[in-house]
């Protein structure tokens, strides 16, 4: 079965749930066989219940992706006003325009947002979205597409509105605010063959995004003959990265390829190191070594030169993504539910 048809799942119900609506204890109790009041007893207290009884609930639970409610017999039936974000990190300044734009487009009607931080790994992220699925927010916005199989059965079980952002797939768990990766990259690649570079190399973090993105890149340097003599020259740094990952990644690339012209970089922060690094070698930006860096933060045009990068409108994408999580709490329908937003390559002074 697709990922994104788990919505279908609804085995043991007879009737199919639409978007939207959560999936209940009796669904559970139904699929399992059970009383609700059995169902709710294996989950709370499982010593209460035999051995056999609590497999098939354990089952049932596990097919379904239910999580209890634990605001059930109080708020259960309440609007929350509470939207949870979930970013891969707050150390790095990518996300923040996306957040801060979630934070005053959500207060301004008068929604409160709940920040969670899932790291780049993955391996926090199931543990992090089924503590916020039980507190039943009015909305969950997250970073990216790649979630697991866990993850997106308990979303779609939870009927709780969620939008997918910084990203694009057809298929997402219910709404997406993004843009392609791999458009991305390939578009830097016919940028610099444009601007004259004939051996193109990238430094990428390792998150699942940048790679596809520096995979993309590659491609399209290959294709069209600006990726060196052989594969294209590239250095993997971990997520996420600084301007010291940058500057090492200089004097890999050199050392493995000393006729680079030209650099992409998964951040400006790296596309920073790179340009320090640059200059301390006495390597003339941009007449002998192009750089391009991914996020216009705000010091990229005040370096010396300004870098050349590619803007993704984060404050778009995060007043759009609340927009979708208000208009959904509230019952109406988004008419355009996947939006690509695009992307921009910014010129400046570093190609």
């Amino acid at each position: 079965m697709a990922e994104h048809d788990i919505d279908k799942v609804a085995v043991a119900p007879k009737r199919r749930r639409s978007k939207g609506t959560s999936l209940t204890l009796r669904d559970v109790a139904r699929l399992a066989n059970v009383a609700p009041i059995t169902a709710s007893r294996a989950l709370n207290t499982p010593e209460a219940v035999s051995d056999e009884i609590l497999l098939r609930v354990r089952e049932a639970v596990e097919r379904t992706g239910y999580v209890p409610n634990l605001l059930a017999g109080g708020l259960a039936s309440r609007r929350t006003r509470l939207v949870a974000a979930v970013v891969p990190t707050i150390t790095g300044s990518v996300f923040l325009e996306t957040v801060q734009a979630l934070t005053d487009t959500l207060a301004a009607s008068g929604y409160q947002m709940m920040l969670g931080q899932a790291g780049y790994a993955g391996s926090r992220e199931d543990a992090l979205l089924e503590a916020i699925i039980a507190r039943r927010p009015d909305g969950v916005i997250l970073t990216g597409i790649m979630h697991s199989t866990l993850a997106r059965r308990r979303l779609v079980a939870s009927g709780i509105p969620v939008v997918e952002t910084w990203d694009l797939t057809p298929n997402p768990v219910d709404m997406l605010v993004g843009f392609s990766h791999e458009q991305l990259g390939a578009a830097v690649a016919h940028f610099l063959q444009r601007r004259g570079r004939r051996h193109v190399a990238s430094i990428t973090a390792d998150d699942e995004r940048a790679v596809r993105r520096h995979a993309a890149f590659g491609a399209a340097a290959a294709s069209l003959g600006i990726a060196g003599s052989g594969a294209l020259a590239q250095h993997v740094v971990p997520a996420p990265s600084t301007a010291a990952s940058g500057r090492e990644g200089l004097r890999v690339l050199l050392d493995r390829a000393p006729g680079i012209d030209a650099i992409f970089c998964s951040s400006d922060m790296v596309a920073l190191g790179v340009l320090v690094e640059a200059q301390a070698l006495g390597i003339a930006v941009p007449s002998q070594l192009a750089i391009v860096g991914m996020g216009d933060l705000a010091l990229s045009r005040d370096l010396q030169p300004p870098l050349t990068t590619v803007r993704v409108d984060g404050t778009l994408i995060g007043d759009t993504a609340a927009r979708y999580i208000m208009q959904r709490a509230d019952g109406r329908a988004v008419e355009q539910p996947i939006r690509d937003v695009g992307f921009t390559i910014v010129e400046r002074g570093t190609t």
